[in-house]
């Protein structure tokens, strides 16, 4: 058939076969993957129905279980990055009016916030500054006060490099009634997670930082209790997409089709964890810490500071504090473009302030961080 419009070419473009730069990643994600994962994903596809990949599902579902501890039925990786995850335990469990407790002491607290509020949430908010931590008696204190049906906490601020300790929170949070919420986006994989142990209802976390494979395929996983607030809800979940009584369907024995799986993404996953639990998880978490604490002592030695108490340091993320004087921006353009080493700026409250380095996953090794000193040595002022 001839068409009797004429072709625009405006936008035709004759350019050569993708080519991108290889590059050290070494900001706040994404992270290098490991060679056997792209290798993975670049298996050829078969249908998100077909017996071989619903197998392949199974074994996604029970791996996450592995790296997070829990027994959690359902327990899956939703078809989007980090964020989709994020909004899908805020769109699944909130309804109009609910008191949502966010606490906030980063960038991703204030998502949290701004997420829940979207979703018709009664948002309460308790602050610290950036860098630091909620103690269990704050956290009392502020659940006392506002009796929300969630609680959201960020266990690892991708932000500000620090550690949320859950220990005990949900003991509070089950005297009120309350649902756990926990963003795990720059834990899982490289930071010790106890879900189960620690009575967290609801995680969430991303593909690409410490399970060391690309974006676009997210774990999520769902308590019980988290269930039961689910199937007791008075309105629709207002995301369809992220429905998980039709996903779960999906994921589950019933194997109703919902949406197309990015199917090689899901290959490049199941092949992550198979290598985190190949190498085991106490190794991995010995891993992050062991490389992470070589890193702040060449950082110190370089006379650089951190921004967060060594206490509650993620082994997965650092802030470095930029030193008075010097053009933070400038320094992480000049090792991109000179070394090929990505490192991450400040968000929020931190922009142009600290530097964020991750050692993550496959990158979570002595030679990234050998690499990554010798650049800054070069770059840094004299």
């Amino acid at each position: 058939m001839t068409p009797t419009v004429s072709i625009n070419d405006s936008q035709r473009l004759q350019i050569a076969p993708l080519k991108i730069p290889s590059r050290l990643l070494l900001g706040p994600g994404p992270s290098n993957a490991h060679p056997a994962v792209l290798q993975a994903m670049n298996t050829s596809p078969v249908g998100h129905l077909d017996p071989a990949f619903l197998a392949l599902m199974d074994e996604i579902q029970s791996l996450l279980r592995y790296v997070w501890q829990t027994e959690n039925p359902l327990t899956i990786a939703v078809s989007g990055t980090g964020t989709a995850a994020m909004e899908a335990t805020i769109a699944n469990v909130t309804e109009p009016g609910d008191v949502v407790l966010v606490g906030v002491a980063g960038y991703f607290g204030n998502r949290l916030v701004d997420m829940a509020g979207r979703y018709g949430a009664d948002v309460r908010t308790i602050t610290k500054p950036w860098g630091q931590v909620f103690t269990l008696d704050e956290l009392r204190t502020a659940i006392e006060t506002h009796r929300p049906a969630i609680l959201a906490l960020v266990h690892a601020e991708t932000s500000t490099g620090a550690r949320q300790p859950l220990e005990g929170v949900a003991d509070v949070c089950r005297e009120f009634g309350t649902l756990l919420l926990v963003d795990t986006v720059t834990s899982l994989g490289g930071v010790p997670i106890f879900l189960d142990n620690w009575g967290v209802d609801l995680a969430y976390s991303c593909s690409q930082k410490g399970l060391g494979c690309p974006p676009g395929a997210s774990p999520f996983t769902m308590s019980p209790r988290a269930i039961e607030k689910l199937q007791q809800r008075r309105t629709k979940v207002a995301n369809w997409y992220l429905d998980m009584n039709l996903l779960g369907k999906y994921w589950g024995s019933e194997r109703i089709y919902h949406h197309t799986a990015p199917i090689n993404l899901y290959y490049a996953l199941r092949e992550a964890l198979r290598l985190v639990a190949e190498e085991g998880l106490a190794n991995c978490w010995q891993r992050h810490q062991k490389n992470v604490e070589y890193l702040w002592d060449g950082l110190e030695g370089l006379g650089l500071s951190l921004h967060v108490e060594r206490e509650f340091r993620l082994p997965t993320l650092t802030t470095v504090r930029i030193p008075e004087g010097v053009d933070g921006k400038a320094i992480a353009r000049q090792l991109l473009n000179e070394n090929n080493i990505e490192i991450g700026g400040g968000l929020g409250e931190l922009a142009g302030q600290v530097w964020r380095v991750g050692l993550m996953g496959f990158n979570s090794r002595k030679e990234s961080v050998d690499q990554l000193l010798e650049a800054l040595r070069q770059v840094l002022p004299k």
